[in-house]
């Protein structure tokens, strides 16, 4: 049997597909429209594009491996969190999504606070209310553009709207709605008191499933688009990062997976929903029964290395590659001589939770070269993570092992960093596919290939390599670490006078 996995990211849709060892047997992407920021703060993307992404991925994956649509057994979707898509009666998009990084939506978060009281939110869904997750998008979009409010019916996540798409449900999973900030997140339902809160009704809402129920089929306008034969199983998927996790292998508790992407995120399995009384962290569901997770976030950890790629990465109207940035940064020492880099492009969710925060380059002399900055932002960025143990230390989530996924772990010099800042080994598996390859495995464990999450990630994902802290350089990056710590606090002041985030 060979299984599919669909990964509607931010930058564009992966599809891979895989067989009942594990083995990734083709896999091809498709770039999205880069997503537009009219304001300072704004992050928007077009629905549609993302399936006409997933259409063309799907095909390639297909044709790549030389298979018939019907040779696929099962899909599983995957998807960025958060998205805000909003449907019309005729399931017309009735606006670009407002995505995971827009953050214009702080007035909002911090009135359901006021409303409902920090301690019955984090009761009732586990989080805080943030500007990032769902439901501050929609009251924002109720209370500026209420014409386009009038016309909603309908309330997606980015992938649950391909799966639409594909299969004609609506449908979601608790992964990927512990996002939402309409969740019951202890209880993996929809939380009635929120909608109530609100004042959204429960038929907005698609449907809820555990990640590796089926709940649709491959629809004969999805068949079309994909290649994919019409009445394929497709299971509920989840969230990217519950579906990272899952591919590889971070899913008992103790298991951590470190994750950079376009963001970053911390992720520790749980037996139980594990609570921070300060919210800094989040606590969703995972993506296998009676399992949850505890996820700390940066906003911007590979965004930070490629806005410095894209704004100075030319040299003589040749832009280096990210191979090129980091051997040029593996030849600076372990601190990069001073320099330090708060990566906080987009605000920051973990441990600020702040949309105002900032991104800062401190401590530049005239003997910093391009090559000690790009240290500095790799650096930044671990340390950004590293606030995420921090916390779970503070709230006793343990911490065994720790398992890397994203580019971050596809570069040899941040592993080591990531290592040296974390002061503990960091592992790779042998297959590093992301959110795409726990899909799969979920789409798998739908078609009955393994009976259950757990058996299939012991069966097919296995560790490949294992780097461990360098003691001299752990030690430099602990005292930077130390003095990381103290920048942001000490211009919080500064930065909220200053703010430019358009409400």
């Amino acid at each position: 049997m060979y299984f599919l996995g669909i990964d509607v990211g931010t930058g564009g849709t992966r599809a891979i597909v895989i067989d009942e060892r594990g083995t990734v047997i083709s896999s091809a992407s498709k770039e999205h429209t880069p997503f537009t920021s009219p304001k300072i703060g704004w992050a928007e993307q077009d629905p549609v594009d993302w399936w006409r992404a997933c259409g063309t991925a799907v095909c390639s994956a297909l044709k790549q491996a030389a298979l018939r649509g019907d040779r696929i057994a099962c899909v599983g979707l995957s998807g960025q969190m958060h998205g805000a898509v909003l449907l019309d009666e005729q399931d017309r998009v009735v606006r670009p999504a407002l995505i995971w990084c827009d953050v214009r939506t702080e007035k909002q978060a911090q009135e359901l606070t006021s409303q409902i009281g920090a301690e019955r939110l984090r009761r009732l869904t586990c989080n805080p209310a943030l500007p990032n997750f769902t439901l501050t998008k929609c009251l924002w979009v109720r209370e500026n553009e209420p014409e386009n409010w009038n016309r909603v019916r309908f309330l997606m996540l980015p992938k649950d709207y391909v799966r639409f798409r594909l299969t004609g449900e609506r449908a979601t999973d608790v992964a990927d709605a512990s996002g939402t900030l309409l969740l019951d997140v202890a209880h993996r339902r929809w939380s009635q008191e929120m909608l109530d809160f609100a004042q959204m009704d429960r038929a907005l809402l698609p449907e809820l499933y555990e990640s590796p129920e089926i709940c649709g089929r491959v629809s004969a306008e999805g068949a079309a688009a994909t290649g994919l034969a019409r009445g394929t199983i497709v299971v509920a998927g989840a969230g990217d990062q519950a579906a990272g996790a899952i591919g590889i292998g971070a899913i008992s508790p103790g298991a951590v997976s470190a994750t950079i992407g376009t963001s970053g995120v911390v992720l520790a399995a749980t037996n139980l929903p594990s609570l921070d009384p300060e919210g800094r962290v989040h606590t969703f569901c995972h993506g296998t029964a009676n399992r949850w997770l505890v996820m700390g976030v940066t906003q911007a950890a590979g965004l930070s290395l490629r806005w410095f790629r894209d704004q100075f990465g030319a040299i003589n109207g040749h832009v280096d590659s990210y191979e090129d940035l980091t051997a040029q940064a593996a030849k600076i020492p372990a601190g990069s001589d001073g320099l330090l880099w708060t990566p906080y492009l987009m605000g920051e969710r973990t441990p600020y939770l702040d949309a105002n925060a900032r991104a800062m380059l401190v401590g530049l002399t005239v003997s910093h070269t391009r090559a000690h900055v790009v240290r500095a932002i790799l650096e930044g960025v671990a340390f950004s993570l590293r606030d995420a143990f921090t916390i779970f230390d503070q709230i006793d989530v343990p911490v065994k092992s720790i398992r890397l996924g994203g580019g971050g772990a596809r570069s040899l010099l941040w592993r080591q960093i990531q290592a040296d800042v974390y002061g503990h080994a960091v592992e790779t598996v042998e297959v590093e596919e992301g959110a795409a390859y726990g899909a799969a495995i979920l789409a798998g464990v739908g078609a009955k290939a393994w009976p259950t999450v757990d058996a299939a990630c012991d069966a097919i994902v296995r560790v490949g390599a294992s780097t461990t802290p360098n003691a001299q350089d752990s030690s430099t990056m602990k005292r930077a670490y130390s003095s990381y710590r103290r920048m942001y606090p000490g211009m919080r002041a500064i930065l909220n006078e200053n703010s430019t985030v358009e409400k």
